[in-house]
């Protein structure tokens, strides 16, 4: 399938899946222009361009088919634009910067929708941040017009908001007042621990429909500067100079083609050169399979760059990031994923060195947060995730943090054959370079931050381990041996495909991070929970909620019990 041909919605059978690829010739609804160290994406949305027939992106709005375009977008600014050192968000219409998430597209969407489009939309917003943090892209919201509920999200999650003061652009989040729901993207959080802004302030802006205008906005930290018409653009030049002093990116002006991947889905599941997800709907399991390279990386940087999106530690991320997403939207009932590799660890760990040989170079770098964002999305990822270190693995280095993430880890023990038995092995990758989402590494967050443990662990260096060694040390659940293996396995799923699958993301999101908080595992414990709740609330989405009656001119009638 090829995303440069292919709508974002299509028909399998009696099925409806979305595909995530898609390419700039197609986009609807963003122009992506370079110039230099800047990018700029200009939001222009086609309001017959939705994803889903039945509304129209009025007034800027967004669905998720918008969403995918801007996914896209910021990866090929990451990877064929490298020299790119700050992107600039504006607006392509007049008195309208972006009003937000679809209010009839969320009116009419399933429950399940709603719920994996905000955390798609999230994700792609954190992103943003990772690559500010790590890798030194930049972004500034340049605000012309109103800027609304999820087009506010937008602009918080970019490093600096600049709003032009006409007395008519403002900024809001409206959701609570208008709509009986919560920001879907981290807004109310974004507001408080990025913003910095006041409780009793932030209570009044988020109960406020009509939003703020430019001075206050910038006296409550809700934007960082402000200027009239005539003096915008140089204000947003200013700070474009400023965040281009700021960011480290290094890259040529030209860098590799994202090219389209090579995947074929069909009943089985969804299959790929490096990852092959098999969906077995009976039994509500898939089984993710990811592979080692064949022969050795290429390990010098011109090597490599000329390898481009063919570049195994690339193609493996990218195959992965895109099975985790079709799973996640086109396989509801699926809510068992099990994680299994093949290959040589040898290859696997030569690949390692090669990403930290050259973590400096920027391909190399751009790949490494790739892959740290692959790996976060699996830690938010509303599936009980299974481990199985059997026969043929090569869980090593990189491939170990998708064991780490996790909530269990069987481990083949073989007594009589200790040759041929499955091992472990950590390096480099499992001690910082992919720091999980609440900013800890993996290893540090399956044992409670104990340093003495990790320490001991990082004097292993490479060594292989196998199951006893492995289970003694910790770092897997359980190792059934050769004879109980097949039958204690699959007991295991049963028994958790049995489970309530509410129960189950309640109980995974409360597990997966112990100890510390970070804004992101509040966004995505708050969304997990609250939003989840909401949604289901005849008080939003009842035939007399706020979501439903909204644009009718009909006053939504509450159930006032607080519960």
């Amino acid at each position: 399938m090829n995303a440069m041909t292919e709508p974002l919605l299509f028909t399998q059978g009696d099925r409806e899946l979305v595909r995530f690829g898609t390419h700039p010739t197609r986009y609807q609804h963003w122009t992506l222009s370079v110039e230099g160290e800047v990018a700029r994406l200009k939001l222009d949305i086609n309001e017959d361009g939705g994803i889903k027939p039945g509304y129209k992106l009025k007034l800027n709005s967004y669905d998720l088919g918008v969403d995918i375009e801007l996914h896209d977008a910021v990866n090929r600014i990451r990877f064929e634009h490298p020299a790119v050192k700050v992107v600039v968000f504006e607006s392509g219409k007049e008195k309208i910067w972006c009003s937000g998430a679809n209010i009839y597209m969320l009116g009419l969407s399933t429950h399940a929708w709603k719920v994996n489009f905000c955390k798609f939309t999230n994700e792609t917003r954190n992103g943003l941040e990772d690559s500010s943090r790590h890798d030194g892209l930049k972004a500034i919201a340049a605000v012309t017009g109103a800027c609304a509920g999820g087009g506010y999200e937008l602009a918080l999650a970019c490093d600096r908001i600049v709003m032009v003061d006409d007395r008519s652009s403002t900024v809001s989040l409206p959701e609570v007042p208008l709509l009986g729901v919560l920001p879907g993207t981290g807004g109310l959080t974004r507001v408080t621990d990025k913003r910095r802004v006041r409780r009793d302030l932030a209570d009044i802006f988020c109960t406020t429909s009509e939003g703020v205008r430019a001075d206050r906005a910038k006296d409550w930290k809700l934007i960082d500067d402000h200027a009239k018409p005539a003096q915008f653009g140089a204000l947003v030049d200013a700070e474009v100079a400023q965040l281009s002093k700021q960011s480290g990116r290094n890259g040529p002006a030209q860098g590799i083609e994202l090219k389209p991947l090579k995947v074929t889905i069909d009943d089985a599941g969804y299959h790929y050169e490096t990852v092959d997800a098999q969906v077995d709907r009976a039994a509500r399991i898939a089984t993710i399979t990811v592979h080692a390279p064949r022969a050795a990386i290429q390990s010098t940087p011109d090597a490599i760059v000329a390898a481009g999106a063919d570049w195994w530690p690339l193609k493996v991320q990218r195959e992965l990031d895109d099975a985790i997403l079709n799973l996640r939207t086109n396989e509801l009932e699926v809510g068992t994923w099990v994680i299994k590799t093949r290959g040589d660890a040898n290859l696997v760990m030569q690949a390692d060195a090669v990403l930290e040989q050259h973590k400096a170079h920027w391909l190399v770098r751009e790949t490494i947060g790739a892959l740290r964002r692959t790996l976060a999305r699996i830690d938010v990822t509303s599936r009980s995730l299974i481990a199985l270190v059997d026969e043929g693995s090569c869980f090593a280095g990189t491939f170990y943090e998708l064991a780490l993430a996790c909530d269990r880890i069987y481990m083949l023990d073989l007594p009589d054959s200790p040759d041929a038995a499955p091992a472990l092995r950590m390096n480099a990758a499992n001690f910082g370079r992919y720091p999980a989402v609440n900013g800890l590494t993996r290893l540090s967050t399956r044992f409670n931050e104990d340093e003495a443990t990790i320490a001991q662990l990082q004097g292993l260096n490479d060594s292989p381990l196998r199951a006893d060694q492995a289970l003694a040390l910790g770092l897997v659940t359980l190792t059934p041996d050769d004879i109980d293996w097949d039958d204690e396995i699959r007991i295991m799923l049963e028994e958790r495909a049995s489970l309530s699958p509410d129960a189950m993301t309640g109980m995974e999101a409360s597990l997966r991070f112990p100890g510390k908080e970070t804004m992101e595992t509040r966004v995505f414990g708050r969304l997990s929970a609250w939003q989840n709740w909401i949604f289901i609330r005849p008080n939003a989405v009842g035939e007399d909620g706020a979501l439903k009656l909204f644009g009718t001119g009909k006053k939504a009638k509450f159930d006032w019990r607080r519960v």
